[in-house]
């Protein structure tokens, strides 16, 4: 197989460090791509791997990472845009993967972190936990490039399609439990403002 067609599942998926994998992304954007982080430790993890003007660290609105960075992809259609989101947030919204492949935004990828828990408040379950699949959910609903990332090698072989091919994409990796690397300035009105500078519209 090639290093971007795999075929891991969420049953043969390496379990991997989320904050290693957002570091790995973070690393690989050199165009001023926005990355539109979902609620708690997605947006923590984003924070710690470095401040760019172009990253949105979502506050209290869970399972619309990827409806926001939607929006954000048709509106800058030349600017690549990534959505950070958790399983447990995606279930809740999974009308947007529709919408995203009803869309077919050329510049728009979906990276979900699936550790089968609710981590932040409290470790419940999530239906990923009893066999939910993401990735073929994604493909279910349109988004034919919907993959599990196979380990970090892999993931990093999908972003590096995600920011070379047209998608949308939609990238699944099964995390870990570990605590976050760091916390979000939980400020939104200087997140919303530092976001809207740093993709060049007005604030």
């Amino acid at each position: 197989m090639s290093a971007i067609e795999g075929n891991a599942s969420r049953d043969t998926a390496k379990v991997m460090n989320r904050s290693d994998l957002t570091r790995r992304l973070v690393a690989k954007l050199q165009s001023e791509e926005a990355v539109i982080a979902g609620i708690g430790n997605n947006n923590f993890d984003l924070w710690a791997s470095g401040q760019r003007p172009q990253n949105f660290y979502m506050l209290g609105s869970m399972g619309l990472a990827t409806s926001i960075a939607l929006g954000v992809a048709l509106g800058q259609p030349q600017r690549k845009v990534f959505a950070l989101d958790g399983d447990g947030s995606i279930l809740m919204q999974l009308g947007s993967l529709g919408t995203v492949a009803s869309v077919a935004p050329k510049n728009l990828a979906v990276v979900i972190w699936d550790n089968g828990i609710y981590q932040i408040t409290g470790a419940q379950k999530t239906l990923t936990s009893s066999g939910v699949d993401i990735a073929a959910i994604g493909r279910g609903a349109g988004i034919a490039n919907s993959q599990w990332a196979a380990d970090e090698e892999h993931f990093e072989a999908l972003v590096d399609n995600a920011l070379r091919e047209d998608g949308p994409s939609l990238i699944v990796a099964r995390i870990d439990d570990a605590k976050p690397a760091g916390t979000t300035d939980r400020d939104p009105v200087k997140i919303r403002l530092n976001f809207m500078r740093g993709i060049g519209v007005g604030a």
